[in-house]
């Protein structure tokens, strides 16, 4: 099962188990009371209490700064199906994960497939690995380029299907 990074932790904080949190997630509500992550060292915590106006949480069994010094700089991962449950979308709104190997298409005509998503200041951008078919009819063409994920460019998301219709993108790829 794919483990998705959703925070870093910091130093003690306090003297009861505290611990700085540097959530690196666009959910900070899926640090709740009772949620387990998995650390970089394939340990397991559960959210005991979370205080977010202070970046710190503590964690069920870590109760004193000693107890919090093996988990420092530590990296916290959820999965998919955590993220699923305990994080709320908005209508027209997908997890990354949903995004990723998605088929792109633009008039009927396979661009390629998403395989990264990065985020930029202004956007977030799709990596798209460019079809085969296009590759072979233009070996000049990019193997992938870059596609802002706005509305500008994407009309429809078909998770379902893992289908995401495009507009401007064949300007994009030969720009690229």
């Amino acid at each position: 099962m794919e483990k998705i990074y959703v925070a870093k932790l910091g130093k003690s904080v306090g003297l009861k188990g505290q611990m700085r949190v540097f959530i690196d997630s666009d959910f900070p509500e899926q640090f709740k009371k009772g949620v387990s992550f998995t650390t970089n060292k394939n340990k397991t915590l559960t959210v005991e209490s979370i205080n977010q106006s202070f970046d710190t949480v503590k964690f069920v069994g870590i109760d004193t700064i000693e107890d919090t010094k093996s988990y420092i700089n530590s990296l916290l991962y959820t999965t998919e199906e955590e993220s699923k449950k305990n994080c709320k979308l908005d209508k027209k709104q997908f997890f990354w994960f949903e995004i990723e190997q998605c088929s792109v298409v633009e008039n009927g005509i396979v661009l390629g497939k998403v395989v990264e998503i990065n985020r930029y200041p202004t956007d977030d951008y799709m990596t798209i690995e460019t079809d085969k078919l296009l590759l072979e009819k233009d070996p000049k063409t990019p193997k992938s380029f870059l596609l802002p994920y706005n509305d500008n460019y994407v009309q429809n998301v078909d998770i379902e299907k893992k289908i995401i219709t495009i507009i401007n993108g064949f300007d994009i790829l030969a720009a690229s």
